[in-house]
């Protein structure tokens, strides 16, 4: 009986030994690891949470009447330069900027993680903060609008050659009178290119694309000259493509599309020659341009020996062409013709480039203002103020 309690009692120590054994364990190696896990988790799910969001891009509806200056992206790149320019449009009327995102050197001027854009190293100015000055000229309630130098492209051409128009003599680079060199406007790899460029561009907080350069070369040896993307096609054809590209694949994102033309496409009746029809471009952009600056019109024009000295003249009459070349195509168009597109063909689509520097005579602010009025005169209220050096006359601005 001894024996068998001696047993017994030994059997229990052995339970408990190896129960507590186990509780040990449990305790140093399986609770441990739960509560890591779960912290881990609750570490993550922390984390998760502060990571921080990207940041809203606001943009801006377009003005009634927009009235607006130019500004290189050299200006812009100059917080001093660029002070003055803004404080012009603070105390004035002004209420747009257009701002270079591209231009003649094939420079585009902002950053970007796109592998075209990442990879452009250009000889032009770059902004390296030019997110956050759109997002100052929005404060300032300014709209702001991206120009982009659509077929002159320094850049590109030299990177891709087989892109640009040529020298018909040799097959090498072609370049204007001013040594510029162009992109074939033929080529549908440059239309997604500057499509890119556009979407990169509004994604960065630009209000509006506006597309300069669409046309084909008009100085230079136009008697050696190859284009290896459209040499058999018809220049206007090539244009009217380009721009119902621009629309097909720009559309979506709502964002105003504007082109700038040739003064002369007001009065023109053909081409000129550089693939340009107002008629053309006005179902596909909701804002056409036209450089009308006097001092670009040939002499003898309208019987004016120097058109540059007649400011309100030149300017009144380009704008009648263009009110005229509207409305006969808005009588034109077929039954057939989507919604969209009759209502975007209107008088008020036509927003005129004036002239503020010094050609062909020296300008003064009541020959700036004379375009304004001769703009307001035919029943348009929007216009926008080129200078090359962004040196604008405040005298012929109104106040705020």
């Amino acid at each position: 009986m001894k024996i068998g309690r001696s047993v017994i009692l030994k059997k229990r120590h052995l339970y408990f030994f190896i129960s507590s054994i186990l509780l040990i364990a449990v305790f140093y190696f399986i609770v441990p690891a739960f509560f890591s896990s779960s912290f881990t988790v609750l570490q993550t799910s922390v984390v998760e949470q502060v990571i921080p969001q990207k940041p809203v891009v606001i943009h801006i509806k377009t003005p009634e009447t927009v009235r607006a200056i130019y500004m290189t992206a050299c200006a812009a790149s100059s917080k001093t330069f660029r002070e003055k320019i803004v404080s012009l449009a603070t105390t004035t009327e002004i209420n747009s900027i257009v701002i270079d995102v591209k231009d003649y050197t094939g420079t585009i001027s902002f950053s970007s993680e796109n592998s075209l854009i990442k990879e452009n190293v250009g000889t032009g100015c770059k902004v390296s903060d030019m997110k956050d000055f759109v997002n100052e000229l929005h404060k300032n309630g300014i709209y702001v609008i991206a120009r982009i130098s659509s077929f002159q492209d320094g850049f590109w051409v030299k990177k891709r050659p087989e892109l640009a128009v040529k020298k018909e003599s040799d097959g090498t680079v072609w370049k204007d009178n001013k040594g510029v060199s162009w992109l074939d406007p033929g080529s549908k790899e440059v239309w997604n290119y500057l499509v890119v460029i556009g979407k990169e561009s509004y994604a960065l907080g630009f209000d509006e694309l506006n597309f300069d350069y669409i046309r084909f070369p008009s100085d230079g040896n136009m008697n050696n000259i190859a284009y290896p993307f459209s040499e058999s096609a018809i220049k206007r054809e090539v244009m009217k493509n380009f721009f119902i590209y621009l629309r097909d694949n720009l559309n979506d994102l709502k964002v105003p599309l504007s082109a700038d033309m040739f003064g002369m496409v007001t009065v023109a009746d053909f081409d000129l020659n550089i693939g340009q029809m107002l008629e053309d471009a006005l179902p596909y952009f909701d804002y056409i341009s036209p450089m009308v600056y006097p001092s670009h019109y040939p002499k003898d024009w309208n019987g004016f020996s120097n058109p540059a000295e007649h400011p309100y003249d030149v300017v009144k009459g380009a704008m009648e062409g263009a009110i005229l070349k509207v409305n006969n195509l808005k009588m034109s168009l077929a039954s057939s013709t989507p919604e969209d597109v009759r209502n975007r063909i209107s008088t008020k689509q036509i927003r005129p480039w004036l002239q503020d520097f010094n050609l062909g005579a020296d300008y003064t602010p009541e020959m700036v203002k004379a375009q304004m009025q001769a703009t307001y005169d035919v029943g348009l209220d929007s216009w926008l103020l080129w200078n090359a050096g962004n040196i604008y006359t405040k005298g012929a601005l109104l106040p705020k």
